[in-house]
């Protein structure tokens, strides 16, 4: 796969949502073809991206880091989507993070060259990719997470058996009591670091961790709860650093979802005999969204005293199609193009059919349920029942990473809903 098939690939009428009349595009052209997503160039269901959010949050989220004099290696499983790898890039990410092997050749063609897989790696066909990604991206440098003795010794198993593999750079997970993944004790990291220090199938690199499954937006709780998981990693990274388990003049030490990201900012450097580089990974603040993150990130934003933090990106228009009884609409949009893992979509505007006027939609309309294709828009108030047949709705999402999965290709937009560029997704 060459750098132009990921970064401008042709888009065509096979791609959902791109126009059933249009000749095949690359995708650096679809922004000269002046099409309005209210003027109905293009087909709805529709997931579109507002250039100018995205602007905001990637300016927003680097200074945040830079900050902290922390770093920001997003992750890149949110989107998938390479124009955005490389302006997360562009924009001073360290690195990116991703969550299979596969996933970072799409970071690596696009140019990211340090890259965090924040998962356990342990099969012999991901150990081999690994391996090859590096015999063919020169430079790139890939980290992995460990958290067991009996994952340890599979790669140990697969790399006695390829005399030729280098060593696995990898970071110790530390995890919560009834979490994910990750060592759920002091003692248990600490037998674990040892051993990847003495294997010669292991390079023991930093320390890692996940915040995010406990916050609650919350303040008070979540501000206990990463003190208490961050202290854990600061005290097996001295553990570590002072028995000179770490293998690199420079530690990495990296945390932070996109929930609570701020409280993890400020602990990713303990003071250790060597340098240490924090990372974080959040994904979700390139887009945002109208429904899980923007509670968080509403906590956040008073923690911080921040007026302007991020904004909502990314929104999923779609055509009325019938008004079947009183207080109902059906959207034809459904499962099959929005998120519906968290929260169901939020109404956020409407357009009449047939012109470009946008107004915000009633404070009492809700989305009560889903089908594949179509959704569910109810309202209580009898003066608000605005809505007709061929008018179009915008939800906003709840959970981007859910949403970009089921798009080949999303159209970028101006404030007036111009299409002026395009990007696409290589899940």
């Amino acid at each position: 796969m060459t750098l132009q098939d990921i970064l401008d690939p042709q888009i065509d009428a096979s791609f959902k949502g791109f126009p059933q009349h249009s000749a095949p595009l690359r995708r650096s052209d679809v922004g000269a073809q002046n099409w309005n997503v209210l003027d109905g160039d293009l087909p709805l269901p529709l997931a579109i991206v507002k250039r100018d959010a995205v602007t905001h949050n990637l300016s927003w989220m680097q200074r945040f880091a830079t900050e902290r004099g922390v770093d920001m290696a997003p992750h890149g499983k949110t989107t998938m989507s390479p124009q955005l790898f490389q302006r997360q890039l562009d924009a001073g990410a360290w690195g990116l993070t991703f969550a299979t092997v596969g996933q970072v050749r799409a970071g690596a063609t696009t140019g990211a060259r340090r890259c965090l897989i924040a998962n356990q790696v342990l099969t012999a066909s991901d150990l081999q990719g690994i391996q090859s990604l590096q015999q063919e991206f020169a430079g790139l440098r890939i980290a992995f997470l460990v958290d067991s003795l009996a994952q340890l010794e599979l790669i140990e198993a697969w790399f006695s058996a390829h005399p030729q593999a280098t060593p696995f750079d990898v970071m110790i997970e530390i995890g919560v009591a009834g979490g994910r993944t990750g060592c759920r004790s002091h003692a248990d990291a600490l037998a674990l670091a040892e051993r990847l220090h003495q294997s010669s199938a292991t390079r023991l690199v930093g320390i890692e961790c996940y915040e995010g499954g406990g916050a609650s937006g919350k303040t008070e709780p979540d501000s206990a709860y990463a003190d208490a998981l961050m202290q854990r990693v600061a005290a097996i990274a001295l553990a570590c650093d002072a028995a000179g388990w770490f293998v690199d003049d420079e530690v990495l030490i990296s945390a932070g979802g996109s929930a609570i990201f701020d409280l993890v900012a400020q602990q990713l450097k303990p003071a250790l005999s060597r340098p240490v580089r924090g990372l974080l990974r959040s994904g979700c603040y390139v887009t945002h969204d109208h429904g899980f993150y923007k509670r968080m990130v509403n906590a956040v934003n008073q923690r911080l005293g921040c007026e302007d933090g991020l904004h909502p990106a990314i929104e999923v228009w779609a055509t009325v199609q019938s008004c079947p009884e009183p207080g109902l609409a059906i959207l034809a949009v459904g499962r099959r193009d929005l998120s519906y893992d968290l929260d169901l979509p939020t109404p956020i505007a409407y357009s009449p059919c047939g012109g470009r006027s946008v107004a915000s939609a009633p404070a009492d309309w809700t989305v009560s349920g889903l089908n594949d294709q179509h959704a569910y828009l109810r309202w209580t108030d009898a003066g608000s029942a605005l809505l007709q047949v061929g008018d179009r709705v915008a939800l906003g999402i709840s959970h981007p990473c859910t949403t970009f999965d089921k798009w080949r290709w999303m159209p970028v937009v101006d404030a007036d809903y111009g299409v002026c560029d395009a990007l696409v997704t290589c899940f």
